[in-house]
């Protein structure tokens, strides 16, 4: 009986020691077989040049302005590889303090962070965390994803261990600091430093680098360009650690306040170029298919001429509107663009997306339509009531002055005249002529047509009054010049087509006479820039629109205000804001360049010179009659007819009421309409 005790211990003891033994045995198969995984990762590893490309991290897209400026950078953005010598130490230091205090003694997994995480996580009820070394950190941002299975956190550890064996604890190190993402797009403490604080990492502060290791943790959360606040206090945070880390002093964490520290402006989320920027990149992928390597976009645009644009469109806003500009060189090179009068506020691009009613600046392609058809800018037309379908146009002042020569009827923008011609050209060729000129929305064949019922895009428009200075060649507008990569191998050049002419050089010739005038003496004359300047005016109905498109010097900008709620805006006229912004951008968009005068002296067809030829003018006074003004405008004299040359019969008879034969003949300017159709002077027409 007495032998018969010790059994049950010698049973424990036999158990402990077999349970002792195959724990041993699983501890050296594991290590065999870690020490196995390690090897092959080791072998499998690139080398440091291939880990250094950082060409895995996506494609950076660069967009340059036209002098090579960068205006905006998407997906991954990088500054200079910085060497680890190069690296401020309060940088590493700053690292090392925040993410990973023993990284200078583990073997690229930390068995005392391991352990704390576990603990913290059992006695809080939650999760394993903070167990990750910078080690693991690359390992996972190199190869990895960033899911939280157990299986990627062992292949991290592999990772991580075969990364310390390969490469030295500072070449890892500069490693992760040139790779890390940091917020804001900004991958490596160089693009972060010059992203947030405008200058290389190289010139860091201490409060800086505390400010940068920070935001390691959560970019989104921390980055400055999130909440500023936030990056501050984080920063605090690490100044502490890397007091207890011995990195710093107190009285150095003392002197370095991270709420002295001034971030760069986010200039470009302010910038008006975003509403280009977003209308371009689109472009990109029917331009070129590369998709992996980092590309610089080469656009037109001139960043000095966008800025007047700005400041142009904003100046000049009536109070509650909103107000687009598109600007393009003569062969369609897009130099200013704004959207709207804040990015920040709206990135709907109002000259790109919006479709709004024109008003009489549609009137261009009633005459081109007109004048394609064999009328002048001398042509008489009638001025006077008409009615189709029951719908009667009125003219603004609700006036008419009879017979009235195109070019006056267009510089006054008379919309009898206007519905008149459309009808006896037929709308569908106006609505076809609108559409050969690049207007890309439905247009309507309704009578109210010729007044600009129809809703257009700023940028068509702009499109179309550009071909005509181009003397009837077609315009297409573009944003990319060029396309290249990272290292200047050319991937796409834009070409110019001059083939498309849209319409005859003498039809296009005698359009810019008639813009000529708008400009010089009809409802345009706020655009004048006292050079050769030629445009149109629009207002639609209630004052909802105001447009003026115009042109100069080879260049031609197209102006809108409005409401996007589209509710009317007291005074809104296109001979007024539209135009004065138009005035405003482009005195200083042609100032570099020579005046030009227009070509408005294109011979037109043998058929219209000899109709032209066909008869002589003469007057005889018809009490009654509305006035008559001849080929340069001026009224005519009395005690003249009509009458053909020798031989031919009388085909058709114009008058004029009585003239005081004292006075010399008065000119068809600004002054005499208004007089002769008893308008108030000086008050800007709405059309």
């Amino acid at each position: 009986m007495a032998n018969a005790a010790p059994r049950p211990r010698s049973r424990v003891r036999r158990y402990l020691v077999t349970s002792f033994k195959i724990a041993a045995y699983l501890l050296v198969v594991s290590l065999v077989a870690l020490g196995v995984a390690v090897a092959v990762a080791v072998n499998q590893l690139p080398s440091y040049t291939e880990l250094a490309r950082r060409n895995d991290l996506g494609q950076m897209i660069r967009v340059r302005a036209a002098d090579g400026t960068i205006i905006h950078s998407m997906g991954p953005v990088f500054g200079e590889w910085l060497a680890y010598r190069d690296i401020p130490p309060v940088m590493r230091d700053a690292m090392v303090a925040v993410e990973d205090r023993r990284y200078r003694s583990h073997p690229g997994v930390d068995p005392v962070g391991i352990a704390r995480g576990i603990w913290i996580g059992w006695t809080d009820g939650g999760r394993v965390r903070g167990v990750s070394t910078i080690t693991q950190q690359l390992a996972r941002n190199i190869f990895l994803t960033n899911d939280r299975s157990f299986a990627r956190k062992v292949r991290e550890g592999i990772l991580a261990l075969a990364l310390e064996w390969k490469f030295s604890k500072d070449q890892i190190l500069e490693l992760y600091l040139n790779r890390v993402y940091f917020g804001g797009g900004a991958y490596g403490i160089d693009a972060a430093s010059r992203r947030f604080f405008a200058h290389s990492a190289t010139e860091m502060s201490v409060a800086e680098a505390a400010i940068v290791a920070g935001l390691v943790k959560a970019p989104s959360n921390y980055s400055p360009t999130a909440d500023t606040e936030a990056a501050r206090d984080r920063a605090g945070v690490v100044l502490r650690l890397m007091v207890r880390n011995g990195a710093i002093t107190p009285g150095q964490a003392a002197m370095a306040n991270p709420q002295d520290i001034q971030f760069a402006a986010d200039a470009e989320r302010h910038d008006s170029s975003r509403y280009f920027v977003d209308w371009v990149l689109p472009q990109l992928d029917m331009l070129i298919d590369e998709t992996n390597q980092p590309l610089d976009i080469w656009t037109t645009i001139d960043i000095g001429m966008q800025r007047s644009a700005t400041a142009a469109i904003n100046a000049n806003a009536p109070q509650g509107a909103q107000g687009a500009l598109v600007s393009l060189d003569r062969d369609g090179a897009v130099r200013a663009m704004v959207g709207g009068r804040n990015y920040a506020r709206s990135i709907y691009n109002r000259a790109t997306q919006a479709t709004r009613q024109p008003g009489s600046s549609f009137k261009l392609f009633v005459y081109l339509t007109a004048l394609e058809a064999g009328y002048n800018p001398n042509t008489i037309v009638e001025d006077s009531p008409i009615t189709i379908n029951g719908w009667s146009p009125r003219n603004d002042n609700g006036r008419n002055v009879g017979p009235i020569p195109m070019r006056a009827a267009f510089a006054y923008s008379v919309n009898t005249v206007a519905v008149r011609l459309a009808q006896q050209v037929g709308t569908r060729s106006v609505a076809d002529m609108a559409q050969r000129f690049g207007v890309t929305t439905r247009i309507n064949t309704s009578p109210a047509m010729a007044l600009g019922s129809s809703e257009v895009r700023l940028i068509d428009m702009t499109r179309a009054y550009a071909a005509v200075a181009r003397g009837g060649v077609g315009v297409t507008p573009y944003g990319i010049r060029r396309v290249t990569t990272a290292d200047g191998t050319l991937l796409y050049q834009h070409q110019d087509d001059e083939t498309r002419v849209l319409v005859q050089p003498w039809v296009a010739a005698q359009m810019t006479q008639l813009l000529e005038g708008v400009v010089s003496n009809g409802t345009g004359r706020a655009a004048n820039l006292g050079r050769p300047t030629a445009g149109k005016t629009g207002t639609t109905t209630a004052n909802k629109d105001g447009w003026f498109i115009g042109f100069s010097s080879g260049i031609t900008t197209g102006v809108w205000y409005g409401r996007d709620d589209n509710r009317r805006l007291s005074g809104l006229s296109g001979g007024r804001a539209p135009a004065q912004a138009f005035h405003d951008y482009m005195v200083r968009a042609v100032a570099s360049r020579p005046a030009e005068p227009f070509a408005t002296e294109a011979a037109a067809p043998d058929w219209q010179v000899a109709n032209e030829q066909e008869m002589d003018i003469w007057y005889a006074p018809q009490e009654g009659d509305g006035p008559m003004v001849d080929a340069d405008g001026n009224p005519l004299p009395p005690t003249l007819q009509t009458v053909p040359e020798e031989g031919r019969e009388v085909y058709e008879e114009e008058v004029l009421p009585p003239v005081d034969e004292g006075k010399p003949p008065e000119r068809l300017d600004p002054e005499w309409l208004e007089r002769a159709i008893d308008r108030p002077p000086r008050r800007d027409d709405r059309f």
